[in-house]
């Protein structure tokens, strides 16, 4: 046989034995949504959008899926000069799934409609895990947004503050930022309230978003 040709079959015969191992390898990690196990650790300073995002970026990485662009769920207050910037025009265009694979929601219309399936069962960690809700001790339910329920900005310049000097304050009783419940229950008078936009932080510092039963978390989407 020609050598050349006696070449090209060994090296389609290793491509055959090759491949079923290859087909065996785990796929990518397909998640697009999670809840951050861990804040940066500073309440809401979260070095601005910036900075969140990259934390977003960072804990998707260590779980497998940094294949994937990552944007955090947080809005910024406008000021002269400085557009508002809206959370929900920040986290592409859907659909979601977290660790599991469980879709979340299919749109970002479907995702600020009563139809989405954020609970305390699906919000998950980039690791899988579910965080402690209301019943639990700590309680860790309360998740940093800084948007009004439709995923928007609040109006009104930093006399308005909803979140905490746009991301930068952990002083105490430096301002204040809005919070969604990850583990809403309609049928709950405390807990049935909205994923994205429940209540204001008594403040910024870490103390203080634990005192009201956060601990610095924020939601992060795959942008593509």
């Amino acid at each position: 046989m020609n050598p050349a040709r006696t070449l090209f079959a060994a090296l389609v015969l290793s491509a055959c034995v090759a491949s079923p191992a290859m087909a065996q390898q785990a796929p990518a990690n397909a998640m697009s949504f999670f809840v951050t196990s861990a804040g940066p650790g500073k309440g809401a300073n979260l070095g601005g959008l910036l900075g969140a995002d990259r934390h977003c970026q960072m804990l998707a990485t260590a779980a497998g899926a940094g294949n994937r662009m990552w944007h955090a769920y947080l809005s910024e207050n406008g000021s002269a000069g400085h557009p508002a910037i809206n959370a929900r025009d920040r986290i592409g265009n859907g659909p979601w799934s977290n660790a599991k694979g469980v879709m979340i929601a299919t749109s970002v219309a479907d995702l600020h409609s009563d139809n989405n399936k954020i609970s305390k069962q699906t919000a998950l960690t980039e690791k899988g895990g579910m965080l402690p809700g209301r019943t639990d001790t700590p309680n860790k339910h309360d998740i940093l947004t800084g948007s009004q329920p439709d995923g928007t900005a609040y109006p009104g310049s930093d006399s308005a503050n909803t979140t905490c000097g746009n991301w930068v304050r952990y002083f105490p009783m430096s301002g204040k930022t809005r919070v969604g419940h990850f583990d809403r229950d309609g049928n709950d008078p405390v807990t049935g309230k909205s994923w994205n936009s429940s209540h204001d932080t008594m403040g910024c510092s870490q103390d203080e978003i634990k005192a009201t039963g956060g601990d610095g978390l924020f939601y992060c989407f795959a942008v593509n």
